[in-house]
């Protein structure tokens, strides 16, 4: 429906020939199919709106359409979409612009919109200092201006940091809170199923793997329902590692969830899911005694990446290669 909504917009822009129409059209477009797991797509949409935004023609259109800023939105967009498609470093400098636009724009809703972002990708980039203090000054800022959506994510954020510190109970009840929070707010299905990531590697850290997967389970369920596939790879991934605690394991059905993870992110172009998903069935095949499978499947994605090797998954993917050797 939202894609379709979007072509429509963009159809009756184009026939118009208004530049703030085209804006608003490719905003929609970029945010909802980036949802769909469409990120090529997305891509195309977000070039646009780089080309068309002006901050000086644009910068009302946070209070006639959504709520924020379209260029704010299209730099954070773009930080999501780069790194899913595998360029972790230019998704770290759209990041930073889209920061940079928000506080000069002075528009907290903006602004609050990309420190949570800027989150997610620090998130995903393995640099836990900046997470913190994204999220810490997001939730100030929401609370201070009555922003109870990013309040609630900034409580199941807070929760996680608790599970990353050893404090797995109260992390996750902590999460489990902001989750609740998020819902009484309509939250995009979208959020959902990242929380339910965040969530399903709780029960795994904290031992849970009957929690873990009713969590991961139930949102690939809802994300098929919805079409809203951003996570689609990294809950089945997820799902393959639970399957691998239980306390009896399935190396079977964790073999297939990690080569679903597998086809799913090549479908989707997403190589750092890719990436991830890879690095999992790769260890297991290696505690098989697969080690030549297992090398030649890690080598062939670990190969295709040409930048972010600081960020913590390629290094961990370049430890593994090593071990593989």
């Amino acid at each position: 429906m939202g894609r379709e909504l979007g072509k429509q917009l963009l159809d009756l822009a184009q026939r118009a020939q208004e530049s703030a129409l085209l804006l608003e059209a490719h905003h929609e477009l970029w945010a909802n199919l980036s949802a769909l797991g469409e990120f090529t797509s997305a891509w195309t949409h977000l070039e646009q709106g780089f080309a068309l935004y002006d901050p000086q023609k644009h910068k009302h259109h946070a209070l006639l359409y959504g709520g924020h800023d379209p260029g704010v939105c299209c730099g954070y967009h773009a930080a999501i979409v780069l790194w899913l498609l595998g360029y972790p470093d230019r998704a770290l400098q759209r990041s930073q612009e889209a920061l940079a636009l928000a506080r000069e724009l002075s528009h907290p809703y903006s602004t609050t919109h990309a420190l949570f972002w800027a989150a997610w990708l620090h998130h995903y980039r393995g640099d836990e200092e900046v997470v913190q203090a994204r999220v810490e000054e997001g939730m100030t800022l929401a609370t201070e201006q009555g922003f109870p959506r990013w309040v609630g994510r900034g409580t199941v954020m807070r929760g996680w940091f608790l599970v990353e510190q050893g404090q797995k109970e109260a992390g996750i009840m902590q999460m489990l809170e902001g989750m609740a929070v998020r819902r009484a707010t309509a939250a995009a299905v979208r959020d959902e199923t990242y929380y339910a990531v965040l969530l399903g590697e709780a029960y795994m850290k904290a031992g849970q793997s009957v929690e873990g997967l009713n969590t991961v389970t139930g949102a690939i369920a809802k994300a098929s329902r919805t079409q809203s596939r951003t996570y689609e790879a990294e809950l089945y991934r997820i799902k393959g590692e639970l399957f691998l605690r239980q306390a009896t394991t399935d190396e079977e059905q964790a073999e297939r969830c990690f080569q679903q993870a597998i086809d799913v992110a090549r479908f989707q172009q997403a190589k750092s899911w890719e990436l991830r998903a890879a690095m999992s069935l790769s260890r297991l095949w290696y505690e098989q005694g697969r080690k030549a499978e297992a090398r030649q499947l890690l080598e062939e994605i670990y190969g295709w990446f040409t930048e972010g090797f600081e960020t913590a998954d390629l290094k961990a993917a370049r430890a593994l290669l090593e071990e593989l050797s």
